[in-house]
């Protein structure tokens, strides 16, 4: 809590922080903890979801749909977080700069890591939906092959065991 005053002071100049209550240096240390430990909190969750892309992304080149599905439902968890997270940092931030707080110099810094981690997962997630997209491309390929008697020469045989038998179409009866 000294580090933080320490630094508020340093920040906003002594000028500002002379006119200022302790309660009012109280809230606005409160304030920046807050924010930052909800960065710090949303740059961790943007991590756990980079590292969750690159394990779906091996989960697709081993064609384990096992692991693509958890790892989807794992995603949507972690996004969900995220979002969550969000719509409580954009409040916490607008509150931030209403109340005159001047960064520290850990605050840009977490907020550049985030920026980069966000296009990381951005470049990670369309790098995954195009492997997903070839890998579908190549089961429905193989389910059309299927039915193609060039590739399957049973595709057109029907069953040595069914018989092909005619049905009368009109029924004749005599008085």
């Amino acid at each position: 809590m000294a580090t933080l005053l320490n630094n508020y002071n340093q920040n906003n100049g002594t000028k500002d922080s002379e006119n200022l209550t302790q309660e009012e240096i109280n809230e606005r240390i409160a304030i920046l903890k807050r924010f930052r430990h909800l960065l710090e909190q949303q740059r961790n969750k943007f991590k756990e979801y980079l590292t969750v892309l690159e394990k779906q992304e091996k989960g697709i080149a081993s064609e384990d749909d096992t692991v693509i599905v958890a790892q989807a439902e794992l995603e949507q968890q972690i996004v969900s977080n995220i979002t969550n997270l969000q719509k409580v940092i954009v409040p916490m931030e607008a509150l931030y700069k209403e109340k005159g707080i001047k960064l520290t110099s850990e605050i840009p810094q977490i907020q550049k890591e985030l920026s980069e981690l966000q296009e990381a997962v951005l470049v990670q997630n369309e790098k995954n939906r195009t492997l997903l997209k070839e890998h579908i491309t190549q089961i429905r390929n193989r389910i059309s092959q299927f039915s193609d008697p060039r590739h399957n020469p049973y595709a057109k045989n029907t069953s040595i065991y069914s018989q092909k038998v005619s049905t009368p179409s009109i029924i004749d009866i005599e008085i």
